[in-house]
């Protein structure tokens, strides 16, 4: 938004929700992935479809962000002065022990991305361009004003450093941290911030014109 407000371009304020409303199937969908090719599926047993997706969906990071969703749209900006204390000025410290406990788990286990030589590196920075390419084209299907594209498209680009992170370290927790943070943290991240938004930006200006 920072970005947009310097170049002068206007976008609504609703992809702050579509932010939060993203989280949910990526780690829906982390969670399908594990069950279905996870060690337990290792020695062919057949996949119970019904098993997996109530699995997924009923996970508790998953219903603990859907809930907060519902709750926060039916309470209102009423109900969030209420709860200010806690949700907002308690967050920024909370998250800061959250991040620096990743931080250490991840810094542990960093040489296991080593080990998994340039395909991380590469699809960590393919994939985001690849899926904004894909936001890009649906935002211009939908005829989305130009702020909101750019901002769709980096969403769509980013990975995700706090709620993705979280689920999996509670959902699944023999997954490697060193993988999923470092190449976020590292690798993502950074990519998007010199590289990925000025190509995105571009490619907008090109086609809305």
């Amino acid at each position: 938004n920072t970005l947009l407000e310097q170049l002068e371009i206007p976008s609504d304020g609703y992809m702050v929700a579509a932010l939060a409303l993203m989280e949910s199937p990526a780690i829906i969908v982390g969670l399908v992935l594990v069950q279905v090719f996870g060690e337990a599926r290792e020695d062919g047993e057949k996949v119970e479809w019904g098993e997996v997706l109530r699995e997924s969906f009923l996970n508790g990071s998953v219903f603990l962000l859907f809930g907060s969703i519902a709750v926060g749209m039916l309470s209102g900006e009423h109900g969030y002065e209420k709860v200010k204390p806690f949700i907002g000025d308690m967050f920024y410290g909370a998250l800061m022990f959250f991040l620096l406990d990743m931080g250490l788990i991840a810094a542990k286990r960093i040489r296991d991305l080593q080990k998994t030589g340039f395909f991380l590196i590469a699809f960590a920075i393919f994939i985001p361009i690849l899926n904004a390419a894909i936001g890009t084209a649906i935002a211009y299907a939908i005829h989305m004003p130009k702020g909101d594209a750019l901002l769709f498209a980096v969403l769509c680009a980013s990975a995700s450093y706090i709620a993705v992170p979280a689920a999996m370290r509670m959902s699944v927790p023999q997954a490697n941290p060193s993988l999923y943070i470092s190449t976020a943290l590292a690798v993502t991240f950074p990519f998007n911030i010199v590289f990925g938004i000025p190509l995105y930006l571009f490619g907008i200006n090109a086609i809305w014109g």
